[in-house]
């Protein structure tokens, strides 16, 4: 049974969304400030929408564009404190397979974004 868009996830809900083991979304709260569950008794965790947003472009940031936890802490960090932020192009959808000239296009759109990042 699926939960309502907006609904409050557990831990486990997310992990599995995200396909991660439960440690690295509780790594992932030591080292992103932001990320910041419910806690209720027993420190059960509850994502809420916000914070299932925040985990999901981190998971982007850190498994899909190839970003260090450093480098996403930055990135975080910059469009957190309204700073002139490095802009991240969005991923391609996962479902929709990439032509060799839109995977072109995609590498040099990482490649000037990485640049950039590296730049400021």
């Amino acid at each position: 049974m699926e939960k309502e868009e907006g609904a409050f996830l557990t831990i486990s809900e997310l992990a599995g969304e995200l396909g991660l083991p439960q440690h690295i979304l509780r790594y992932w709260e030591t080292r992103f400030p932001q990320l910041r569950p419910l806690q209720r008794s027993g420190n059960r965790r509850y994502y809420r929408p916000a914070d299932v947003a925040l985990a999901r472009h981190i998971h982007r940031l850190l498994n899909v564009e190839g970003f260090t936890v450093k480098g996403a802490q930055k990135v975080l960090g910059d469009v957190r404190r309204g700073g002139a932020s490095t802009p991240v192009s969005p991923p391609a959808p996962a479902n929709e397979p990439l032509g060799e000239a839109a995977l072109l296009a995609r590498l040099e759109t990482i490649r000037a974004d990485l640049a950039r990042a590296i730049g400021a």
